[in-house]
């Protein structure tokens, strides 16, 4: 009988595990088989790089892999899963570590830790929204950054002001609708300072500020334009329909929650968002505290501020937290408000029903 030397590599039916440590310039990658570690190197950036040295290596084998989710986003995953590979992307705080790991953290040790919990199924990935619900995202989450440029412009015009010695006139003070109106602005452009160094400075802070809410403006315009768009329409009516939720409240709540099937119940939406407290219960001690630290912020910031309004424009709204009032401080009261907003949100987008608010008779 003749022996037959093989040259060629066949991993069919095995599987192996991939851990990316990912940076800006460099990935640092550990590949493990069922019981060993294979390799650990250092690659640039690419997927199609490290698709080639998997295929090359261990050709016919099956490919999981995973990274941190981060400021790299999600094309990275998009396209080692267009590859064939198998990833997911983890909340980093999700990552069981060593206590060694942690006395020695180095790149090395990262994406070894990620593969290897990986291999051992501890690891669940986070959801990943398309590309479409990402860059509609992106578009949405502006607007809370041109609001907060815009509050730091007119900080900024107040405090030089100030730092010159000149007060403001009691009528743009004492009525809100007066402030930041064209009456004001008018009054800040003929504003003299003593020298045209000043004047210079207050001219650009207000190009500056005035440069922000023309982009504030064209922001709003096209979030109302996606309200009124398929697919789009109907579930921001949904959302709107609930009192204290608006245009772009609901907008930001659509895009955020992108698919609502994928919490299981309110309970686990509000989780989410952070309306929840943290539990700590051991034996006969069953200790409730604050809000978990696990948190969407801008979320849990839209619903409170939404509470306030709900409060004053619903009757259902405004006895909860007349109750609550009884026995907790407003702050607190009007976050079991927010909570109770997560409910309707929950039970408009599920079934998808219109909020019908309800008639004090």
């Amino acid at each position: 009988m003749k022996c037959v030397q093989r040259n060629k590599l066949d991993f069919s039916g095995q599987n192996i595990y991939v851990g990316i440590d990912v940076h800006l310039k460099s990935w640092s990658v550990a590949i493990l088989s069922e019981h060993s570690v294979l390799k650990r190197f250092s690659q640039s950036p690419e997927p199609e790089l490290l698709h080639k040295y998997l295929v090359s290596n261990y050709p016919g084998a099956n490919y999981f892999s995973v990274y941190e989710a981060g400021f790299c986003g999600f094309w990275i995953h998009e396209s080692l899963t267009d590859l064939g590979i198998t990833n997911i992307v983890v909340n980093p705080a999700d990552v069981p570590t060593m206590s060694k790991e942690k006395l020695r953290k180095t790149d090395a040790v990262d994406c070894n830790k990620l593969a290897r919990e990986l291999r051992s199924g501890s690891l669940e990935g986070i959801y990943v929204p398309g590309t479409a619900t990402l860059e509609l995202r992106s578009l949405i989450r502006m607007r809370t950054l041109i609001v907060k440029d815009s509050t730091r412009a007119k900080n900024r015009i107040k405090s030089l002001l100030h730092f010159h010695g000149v007060k403001i006139p009691e009528e743009f003070i004492r009525c809100s609708s007066h402030c930041w109106s064209k009456r004001f602005l008018r009054w800040l452009h003929n504003l003299e300072l003593s020298t045209e160094y000043g004047k210079k400075t207050l001219e650009l802070h207000l190009e500056q500020f005035i440069r922000l809410r023309k982009m504030l403006l064209q922001e709003t315009r096209a979030i109302r334009e996606i309200s009124r768009k398929a697919p789009f329409a109907k579930p921001i009516r949904l959302l709107s329909s609930v009192p204290g939720i608006g245009i772009t409240t609901a907008a930001t709540l659509m895009v955020e929650i992108d698919d609502i099937v994928r919490f299981n119940s309110a309970e686990h939406l509000a989780s989410f968002i952070d309306l929840v407290p943290m539990c700590h219960s051991s034996g006969d001690n069953d200790a409730v505290s604050n809000m978990t630290i696990r948190r969407h912020f801008m979320l849990r910031w839209l619903l409170v501020e939404s509470a306030w309004t709900a409060i004053r424009i619903d009757p259902a709204m405004t006895m909860a937290y007349t109750e609550y009032r009884k026995r907790m401080n407003p702050q607190k009261a009007i976050v079991k408000i927010a909570r109770r907003l997560v409910n309707r949100v929950y039970f408009g987008l599920k079934y998808e029903k219109e909020y019908v608010s309800c008639i004090v008779k």
